[in-house]
């Protein structure tokens, strides 16, 4: 039976691509990608020779329900993104969403994707956390970060290094200077770095070195207050 299979791919270093994930590619009829000029140079990178047709998110409403029939007429379609694991703030959610609503099989592959190394090489803790992917840029960011400000889980955040310092900035205003966060980019890459410390130490450090490259942030939740003890009388 022919189905989609959602493909993970590098995020930084092309090491990153599975055995498994460069095999499906080959094996497909049809490989889904949001740029194909940027796909076209990992396929070329790993000899795999295959058809592409683009899908990103200014077409993705219009194209799902064919591409649901093309699976359903047959044919094996691969998605994949320009890097890490499509639908994780990329596209592939719809195209997913309406391939179980008809019934057709969906399978994800493990692989990449670039809020997992951030999170667990931050230091904080990572056995409760909430991905909150890139924040609304206008309509709804207030509302949002107000709703934040009690969350005690750890929070996954994206962002674009033009935009970051006035992020942490938003966040030490809403939450306080001393709340800690990591923050990671290039995640993969070359010149990988992480920076961690309180809010108002992040916002110092990127303030005196401009951020490059792909960025994720991790924001530890609120501390729970601890009762204060009983006195004995």
């Amino acid at each position: 039976m022919a189905k989609l299979t959602v493909v993970p791919t590098p995020v930084g270093n092309l090491e990153d691509m599975t055995l498994r994930a460069i095999r499906v590619l080959k094996e497909v009829d049809l490989i889904l990608a949001e740029d194909t000029r940027t796909t076209g140079i990992l396929l070329k990178h790993f000899d795999i020779q295959n058809r592409m047709q683009s899908h990103h998110k200014f077409n993705e409403h219009k194209s799902v329900e064919q591409i649901a029939l093309r699976i359903k007429g047959g044919e094996n379609i691969a998605l994949v993104s320009d890097a890490g694991t499509p639908a994780i703030s990329d596209p592939g959610f719809m195209l997913v969403r309406e391939c179980v609503r008809q019934g057709i099989a969906v399978e994800c592959l493990p692989g990449a994707t670039a809020f997992v190394p951030a999170l667990v090489t931050s230091g904080l803790p990572n056995d409760k956390f909430c991905f909150e992917g890139f924040l609304p840029q206008k309509k709804g960011r207030q509302t949002r970060l107000q709703e934040l400000v009690v969350e005690p889980r750890t929070m996954i955040f994206y962002e674009s290094p033009y935009r970051l310092v006035k992020t942490l900035g938003q966040f030490m205003e809403y939450m306080g200077a001393d709340r800690q966060v990591s923050v990671s980019r290039e995640i993969s890459k070359l010149y990988e770095e992480t920076v961690r410390g309180t809010l108002e130490e992040v916002i110092a450090h990127f303030q005196l070195n401009e951020p490059k490259g792909e960025i994720v942030i991790i924001l530890a939740g609120l501390k729970e207050k601890k009762d204060k003890p009983v006195e004995n009388y």
